[in-house]
C-alpha cells in the first residue's frame, strides 16, 4: 500500500535540502527573476528531460532526476516571487525565504491530496514521460498567460500551473523512488 503524503514529503525533503544549501551558497539572489523568467527557467528543465528520455543520453552526465529536483524548487520561487512581486535587491532573509518555501509547498501539497482523492492516484498508473510533456504543457499556458499580463477568463491563473509543474515533478520522483527500492 502506498502513503503518498509521506512520500511526497520524502521528495519534498530532498529538494528543500537543496534550496537550503543553495541559499547558503546564494542566499536569496532568485529574488531578482520576474516570474517571466522562472517560467523559462523551468522550460529548459522539462526540455531537456524531454531530450533526454527521447535521446537516451545525457553528454553532461547529469540525469532528469536533478532537472525535476528544480522543477520543483523554481516552481516554488515562482510562487513566492508572484506573492511578493520581484524585487531589485535582496530584500528577504534567508529564513524568510524558508519559511515562504514551507508555505506554498504545503499549498501545494494540500492541493495534491485534494486532486489526488478525486482522481483516484491515477497518475501512478502513468508513464514519467507523459509527466514531462504535462509539465511542458502546463509552461506552454503560463507563457499564454503571462503574455496576457496575468489575466484569464475562464482557466487557473499561473500560481496554479506552478502548482501543477511541482506536483507532476513530485509524482515523476515518487515512481522514480520506487523503482530505485524495488
Amino acid at each position: 500500500m502506498h502513503n503518498t503524503s509521506a512520500q511526497y514529503d520524502q521528495v519534498i525533503a530532498r529538494c528543500r535540502d537543496l534550496f537550503v544549501n543553495k541559499m547558503k551558497d546564494y542566499g536569496p539572489a532568485w529574488r531578482i527573476l520576474r516570474p517571466c523568467s522562472l517560467t523559462d527557467q523551468i522550460f529548459i528543465k522539462a526540455k531537456r528531460i524531454r531530450t533526454l528520455e527521447i535521446n537516451g543520453e545525457s553528454k553532461v552526465g547529469e540525469g532528469i532526476w536533478p532537472e525535476f529536483v528544480g522543477i520543483i524548487n523554481y516552481g516554488v520561487i515562482g510562487l513566492i516571487q508572484l506573492e511578493l512581486g520581484y524585487s531589485d535587491v535582496i530584500d528577504i532573509s534567508r529564513e524568510r525565504a524558508l519559511e515562504l518555501y514551507d508555505h506554498h509547498i504545503g499549498e501545494t501539497k494540500r492541493l495534491m491530496l485534494a486532486k489526488n482523492t478525486d482522481y483516484g492516484e491515477a497518475w501512478r498508473d502513468m508513464r514519467t514521460s507523459s509527466y514531462t510533456d504535462l509539465i511542458l504543457s502546463k509552461i506552454q499556458r503560463t507563457k499564454e498567460i503571462e503574455n496576457h499580463d496575468g489575466r484569464t477568463l475562464v482557466s487557473e491563473g499561473i500560481a496554479a500551473n506552478y502548482q501543477d509543474m511541482i506536483n507532476y515533478a513530485v509524482f515523476a520522483m515518487i515512481k522514480h523512488d520506487e523503482a530505485q527500492n524495488n
